[in-house]
């Protein structure tokens, strides 16, 4: 195999200069994103000193894109996607600036603190839908795959970067400083979609309100790729997702050395960003419903593995495997959703998945924190990684159009 091939198709860097100014843009505000992310938590439980408190973050950053992520989906398939995106740009970034003054200025209230974060995330909710619908718009079909593909590797870089460069700066300058940057970073968001051209939907617009979102489902519910694409994802995530269990399978297996159990999460995103930066044979395939199941189902079996390991160097590589196999499976599902949705719905089915991404985690956490107080985490890890492989098997098996799907089939 020609090892050039496999690695990350950087074409569209070539090809479209508008796709390039637009992930710089889009790059800076995700690491300005996970800086912020860390800065609330740390200002809530410094201010509160309650894990009640702190959960209450993710409620408030989950909330919006569950309530209002369909709606804003029928909206964005319904007027210029630019201007919505830039709009929605410009309220995080004012809700970035008033939580750095309260930063600065301190004695807020912590539920103000959580108001500004829940309304941060309901512009969010609005402006995702209308990036999800930019790369098929901007890049040629056998180029949307790499496009994703750049995406994901870059925010996953970013995913990594963010948190370390969040502690150094909340120790060097303080909470204020650091949600100042992010307001800061949305600025080049802003000039990244600046220069795009007016993206109204093609075909027909969506119908307002409610009606909009229900033709949206009945989409969903009708074609059977893109509905398995979803399933698929949610049988991963909701089955098996395991971060809820580390800290406890660290203690019962890892010796509880703090070491091992900060190196989990890094482990997830260093397999996510090695197979992005090793996915140019894949993306190029064209044929991301096969790549989607394979991922998957592996997700899934490398959690039963590490369920079942007691080595500890041996646990983080079964990481890295699923996190390789995760990030594979994501480039995969939006692939299939950016090219065999019809563009005037693209925005109400980006919606969707923004939601099943969102929701399909929080969930499987539950989950396995159930399972795991009702037996043990080990328990935890394989009984969820082998029902994600027999989903994903009854997925494979009965949606054929979705295991022969290829890059933007009816």
């Amino acid at each position: 195999m020609n090892l050039t091939r496999s690695l990350l198709d950087v074409r569209p860097l070539r090809t479209s200069p508008v796709y390039r100014r637009l992930l710089i843009g889009r790059t800076v505000s995700v690491l300005g994103g996970f800086m912020t992310m860390v800065t609330v938590m740390y200002q809530v439980w410094d201010m509160t000193r309650s894990t009640a408190w702190t959960g209450a973050v993710g409620l408030a950053q989950a909330l919006p894109l569950v309530v209002f992520g369909l709606f804003a989906g029928a909206r964005v398939d319904r007027a210029d996607r630019r201007r919505i995106y830039l709009t929605a740009t410009v309220g995080q970034a004012a809700c970035s600036l008033l939580l750095a003054v309260q930063g600065f200025t301190g004695h807020v209230p912590v539920a103000a603190v959580l108001a500004l974060v829940a309304v941060q995330s309901a512009f969010g909710a609005l402006g995702a839908p209308a990036a999800g619908t930019f790369v098929p718009r901007l890049l040629p079909k056998d180029q949307v795959a790499a496009g994703l593909a750049l995406n994901q590797i870059t925010g996953q870089s970013m995913m990594l970067l963010g948190p370390a460069l969040a502690g150094v700066l909340l120790g060097g300058l303080g909470i204020g400083a650091c949600y100042l940057l992010d307001a800061l970073s949305f600025g080049l968001a802003f000039y990244g979609a600046f220069g795009l051209p007016a993206l109204p939907p093609r075909g027909e617009p969506s119908r307002a309100g409610l009606h909009g979102v229900l033709d949206g489902l009945r989409f969903l519910a009708g074609h059977r790729v893109v509905r398995g694409a979803l399933i698929t994802d949610l049988a991963a995530t909701v089955l098996s997702f395991p971060v809820s269990l580390f800290p406890l399978v660290n203690a019962e297996r890892f010796g509880n050395d703090p070491r091992t159990l900060g190196l989990f999460l890094s482990a997830l995103a260093v397999g996510g960003i090695a197979a992005t930066a090793l996915s140019g044979s894949l993306t190029r395939l064209g044929r991301p419903g096969t790549v989607m199941l394979c991922t998957s189902a592996t997700w899934g079996a490398a959690l039963v593995a590490l369920g079942l390991s007691t080595d500890p160097w041996t646990g983080l590589a079964l990481l890295v495997v699923a996190g390789a196999a995760d990030a594979t499976s994501v480039v995969s599902r939006s692939t299939i959703v950016q090219t065999c949705t019809p563009d005037a719905l693209l925005g109400r089915v980006t919606a969707a998945e923004q939601i099943v991404g969102q929701a399909g985690p929080s969930l499987g956490n539950v989950r396995g924190g159930l399972v795991a107080g009702w037996s043990s985490g080990a328990t935890a890890l394989i009984s969820g990684g082998l029902l994600c492989v027999l989903a994903v098997a009854a997925v494979a098996g009965t949606t054929p159009e979705l295991r022969d799907a290829a890059a933007g089939t009816d």
